[in-house]
């Protein structure tokens, strides 16, 4: 079996006609325009470090550190599990052999792909000879594919000399604190020194390790992203004093997400009914942390075995089972056309230019984007997982978060009767309604008549007239339809009217 190269998802490359590509996001904090030229060429094909460059390129983490030397009350860990979409969640474990196997087929059949990461299901400096060995693999047959870990911070200062042997140039550090008496409610224990020690003593030393490892690495001229969990009632006003302690020592992103606590995942929050983040108070709080260290608004929270663009899950396409079927991969080849690949999306982005000049009057308002990436409008309302949305206002448009749903349409003669799973479309499409809150439109490249009306009924204007459009030339056109008909002088909220 020979596995294909796939250019997203079922799109073709797209010329460099404007919005997001030529603007390459520049009105928006996630740009990283601020940061030295050579900074930015080590982040431009990186999707999780670099927001313009998620609509472009892929990246895959291989499950290889199955242990955690910390307990987080926001997780759980599921191993074999294909039903969920978090981190700590994987459905095979691999060795450092199958995953560079798995690498280099998902780099030929995935020539956009440009990072491979370890996060998990564990802590990849708790399993340190399976990340690394798994990091020589890679680098022995795919020099050009970056290579990323992503760490709770409490080993690394032990292992940064072996993270630059390896040439990990990008490190990403979960600190949620820098007070023990806050990490205490976060994280109930850690193992250290073999044994495990409990409560703020514990977390008192996670904070220590976390913030010598930083500093270590950035002395060694490696990017350093600090992702942080907003835990509402915790540590949500804590972390605006983590953002400037970690801009401080040098850290250059900073991923501030929302808690995870279902009770159908099954961690201590989710049990015990710990309230979660609305997107209004996590934008509110990311815009507050923001500042000359950008802050990262494109964060999908992916699992420990992800595979392909932001916002979606193909690992399923390369299980361990279906790689067995295939035939090797004819790597010299496959370099080649990655190459060639990485080369005409690097084309396409150009650098920043100023958001055209724009009428004073008029406030910002919240659009909805249904997109498959590649920055443009290209998606059925109906088969979006997820909506990206938009601060749309006379300066220009900034990408601010994305909203979470189920498939209303699941194709054929169900669409409209049944959704994803089996689910009620008429609930998707509510719950899907209840996401889009604070939205006054919502772009997609088609949508059918039952979801228009009722997103009307609820205060969002559908739109689909602009369908394979650049998203910022896109929304910025919806915006100046609305300003010409007088609906950006309104001071009330279409959905709180509606």
């Amino acid at each position: 079996m020979e596995l294909p190269i796939l250019i997203g998802a079922g799109a073709s490359l797209p010329d460099s006609g404007g919005g997001c590509s030529a603007r390459g996001c520049g009105s928006s904090p996630g740009a990283l325009t601020h940061l030295p030229d050579p900074v930015q060429a080590r982040v431009r094909d990186h999707p999780c470090y670099s927001e313009q460059a998620h609509h472009y390129f892929a990246r895959m983490h291989v499950a290889v550190a199955p242990a955690c030397n910390i307990q987080c009350h926001y997780c759980n860990r599921k191993f074999d599990c294909a039903n969920e979409s978090r981190p700590g969640v994987v459905s095979e474990l691999l060795t450092p052999a199958q995953a560079a196997r798995k690498v280099l087929a998902v780099g030929a059949a995935i020539p956009q792909m440009t990072v491979l990461g370890i996060a998990g299901p564990g802590d990849p400096l708790a399993n340190p000879a399976r990340t690394f060995e798994t990091f020589r693999l890679v680098a022995a047959r795919a020099p050009d594919i970056r290579l990323c870990l992503s760490t709770n911070g409490l080993n690394l200062p032990r292992y940064v000399e072996e993270i630059c042997r390896h040439k990990v140039d990008h490190v990403t550090i979960t600190i949620n604190c820098l007070d023990p008496a806050i990490g205490a409610q976060i994280h109930p224990w850690i193992y250290w020194d073999h044994r495990r020690i409990r409560g703020a003593e514990g977390a008192a030393i996670l904070v220590e390790q976390q913030q010598k490892g930083l500093e270590m690495l950035v002395a060694r001229g490696i990017l350093v992203k600090v992702n942080s969990v907003m835990i509402p009632g915790i540590n949500d006003t804590h972390l605006k004093d983590v953002s400037r302690a970690v801009k401080a020592k040098g850290a250059f992103l900073h991923n501030v997400m929302p808690l995870i606590a279902g009770p159908e995942h099954g961690t201590h929050y989710g049990i015990v009914g710990q309230e979660t983040p609305t997107a209004e108070a996590l934008q509110a709080l990311q815009d507050a942390c923001a500042g000359d260290m950008a802050m990262m608004r494109h964060c999908r929270q992916c699992r420990a075995d992800a595979v392909g663009m932001l916002g979606e899950d193909r690992g399923a396409e390369f299980t361990l089972e279906r790689l067995e079927e295939a035939a090797d991969v004819d790597w010299e080849a496959a370099l080649a056309r990655r190459q060639a690949v990485r080369a005409s999306l690097v084309g396409q982005l150009a650098p920043p230019r100023a958001a055209p000049p724009a009428p004073a009057d008029g406030r910002a308002v919240l659009m909805a984007v249904a997109s498959t990436g590649h920055g443009l409008v290209n998606q059925h309302f109906g088969h979006a997982r997820e909506f990206l949305v938009y601060e749309v206002s006379p300066g220009g448009a900034r990408f601010v978060g994305h909203r979470k749903t189920s498939l209303y349409c699941a194709g054929g003669d169900r669409c409209g009767d049944e959704g994803e799973n089996g689910q009620s479309a008429e609930d998707i499409l509510s719950r899907t309604i209840a996401a889009l809150q604070g939205c006054e439109a919502v772009l997609c490249a088609r949508i059918g008549f039952a979801p228009w009306s009722l997103l009307e009924a609820a205060g969002i204007q559908p739109n689909g007239e602009h369908a394979m459009a650049p998203i910022e030339d896109a929304v910025m056109a919806v915006y100046e339809e609305m300003r010409l008909a007088g609906k950006l002088l309104e001071t009330g909220d279409a959905q709180k009217r509606a």
